[in-house]
């Protein structure tokens, strides 16, 4: 049969699909020296937020951050924000399963929040009545629970699960234990006047 091209170029029923739109990816640093720069790049500005917000603390409460007391609010830090949620939300690779990312955000900050606010109790207070309220405020999070997915199920390696959470958990001792090392250095430098009451 003849085929009328003028035809099927204005006929919608005879016109070819236009080809797919290629998706532009998005940048990815590769395995190397950008993956190991954009790491260490990345960690530094995440000590450095973690360290205004320790600072933030310290001027909130009227306690000083010093060379001497500075590893203990360092691990102090790491509790709060590393150990306590982490006892409901274990670091995860990609491709583990996870429950809703904002109420993991919600639990997660809340955990830290209440943590931190028993953390503060416990080095102020010496009343049993502030101490038993910040016992309370440690268990509270992990009473009411983390947000959990509805399977467990993955292809990632149980062992690589675990490898992974170990040396996350690692990093931030060692990185909260620098935050206040140097923050205490850095305030008794800088800050002598900052703490005039």
């Amino acid at each position: 049969p003849a085929h009328d091209h003028a035809a099927a170029a204005t006929d919608p029923a005879v016109t070819p699909a236009p080809a797919p739109e290629h998706e532009e990816e998005e940048w990815a640093p590769a395995d190397g020296w950008q993956r190991t720069l954009s790491t260490t790049i990345t960690s530094m500005i995440t000590g450095a937020g973690f360290a205004l917000l320790l600072a933030g603390v310290s001027l909130l409460t009227g306690l000083p951050i010093t060379p001497k007391n500075g590893l203990i609010w360092g691990i102090c830090g790491f509790l709060a924000a590393t150990v306590a949620p982490g006892a409901g939300l274990a670091p995860e690779l990609p491709g583990m399963p996870a429950a809703d990312l904002v109420s993991r955000q919600i639990w997660w900050v809340a955990t830290i929040a209440t943590t931190g606010t028993a953390i503060f109790l416990i080095a102020t207070r010496r009343e049993l009545v502030w101490l038993a309220v910040a016992v309370v405020l440690i268990a509270l999070p992990h009473i009411i629970g983390a947000p959990q997915p509805l399977t467990h199920e993955t292809a990632v390696p149980a062992g690589l699960a675990a490898s992974f959470a170990a040396n996350t958990i690692a990093a931030s001792a060692v990185l909260w234990s620098l935050i206040g090392l140097f923050l205490g250095l850095a305030l008794q430098k800088f800050g002598k006047d900052v703490y005039v009451s």
